[in-house]
């Protein structure tokens, strides 16, 4: 295990009415901006109840943060931001919408462009504060300091870190009118989270490996009860709280990790529009095979602890473990190939010449180059 430091400092406040707390947890002399998605709080509910909280607060409202938040759109929140000069931020949505929120916390105190502390977060030097009501388990972001922000302009999509909400409200009544393909996005986001936490040889601990363990267990438990009924509490519930424990540190104290599927996956997104969930299932089978070498022995542990397999050949038993686990996003059910979605070679192309001129080294061993991307691309087709 290798030398830590943790500190997670959101509070959660999880559970069904838990939105009412918002009256008792934002002082009152706060001047709020309310950041919004596109629309669908109004619909189930949500935002009557955030209203209905927040009555006697002063707040403004923006409307419009996309999936894979734009660094375009943020600029004009970051511009009513500064000109009303408020002093907390509340996002309500998914986690698109908790990331451009991330981003524009820290782009109001800033005299520069929002894209300046994306490209080098060492530039935020304040950042007003903010917390979240969580309506789409995935991300992991209402407790995490990081976020993932696209540039239309120039087809880019870069993580980059800020700092954690000061608190997170979870009511898994909220999820319930979701569309499937997102709640079948959000399951796989955060099982592919673990896995690259997970997946990886060295500097590991025996605890962190169980609890990510019981994460992977318990979404591949609950994903079909979910889809036969959308309205079961417990199930949601335990949903939206692996979705959180899946990224907010937890797991990963001491070890290291990968985040090559996620790299990856960045760029297909960036170059077609394709959701982050969807990439995440297309690239992971076939980084695995790539990479089976150098994380066989996790890989046969995952066999064996995840999908019971007891075949004695180890090729075959990972091989196996791979078939199930991209078998297991199928059923969710997605895509796992980029021809399904009419992707071809050009784009492959781009994403291998990105990477070159990086010069990027991806993996927990930093072994993962442009030719090795090339070798797990071609195998996504």
């Amino acid at each position: 295990m290798r030398n830590f430091s943790f500190q997670n400092t959101t509070k959660l406040i999880f559970g069904a009415g838990s939105i009412s707390n918002l009256m008792a947890e934002i002082p009152q002399d706060k001047k709020i901006m309310l950041t919004f998605g596109g629309g669908s709080i109004k619909q189930n509910g949500v935002y009557d109840q955030v209203q209905a909280a927040l009555v006697n607060h002063h707040y403004i409202e923006f409307w419009g943060i996309e999936p894979n938040p734009k660094v375009e759109t943020l600029r004009k929140a970051v511009e009513l931001g500064k000109r009303e000069n408020i002093d907390f931020i509340l996002a309500v949505g998914g986690g698109s919408v908790l990331d451009g929120t991330k981003l524009i916390a820290s782009a109001i105190p800033y005299t520069g462009d929002a894209w300046d502390l994306v490209l080098n977060p060492s530039l935020i030097q304040r950042i007003i504060p903010f917390a979240d009501v969580i309506t789409l388990p995935a991300t992991g972001s209402e407790m995490n300091a990081g976020a993932v922000i696209s540039n239309l302009a120039t087809h880019e999509k870069y993580a980059f870190h800020s700092t954690y909400p000061q608190f997170s409200i979870l009511d898994p009544t909220t999820t319930y009118s979701l569309p499937p393909f997102q709640i079948a996005c959000g399951i796989a986001d955060s099982f592919v989270h673990v896995m690259e936490q997970y997946m990886v040889d060295k500097n590991n601990s025996p605890l962190m490996d169980r609890w990510a363990e019981g994460i992977l267990s318990t979404l591949i438990e609950i994903a079909p009860k979910i889809r036969q009924n959308q309205q079961d509490y417990d199930q949601m519930a335990n949903f939206m709280l692996s979705a959180t424990m899946a990224l907010n540190g937890f797991i990963s104290m001491g070890i290291c990790t990968d985040w090559a599927t996620h790299m990856i996956g960045h760029e297909i997104t960036a170059l077609t529009g394709l959701t982050h969930g969807e990439t995440l299932v297309i690239v992971e089978p076939s980084l695995l095979r790539v990479m089976k070498n150098e994380k066989r022995k996790k890989l046969l542990q995952f066999a064996e602890r995840i999908w019971n397999i007891s075949e004695t050949n180890e090729d075959k038993k990972i091989e196996l473990a791979i078939e199930k686990t991209e078998n297991f996003y199928r059923s969710l059910p997605l895509k796992t190939k980029l021809s399904e979605h009419g992707i071809g070679n050009d784009v492959c192309e781009e994403i291998v010449n990105r990477f070159r001129e990086r010069k990027t080294q991806l993996g927990e061993n930093a072994s993962i180059d442009a030719d090795t991307i090339k070798e797990i691309l071609d195998l996504c087709k």
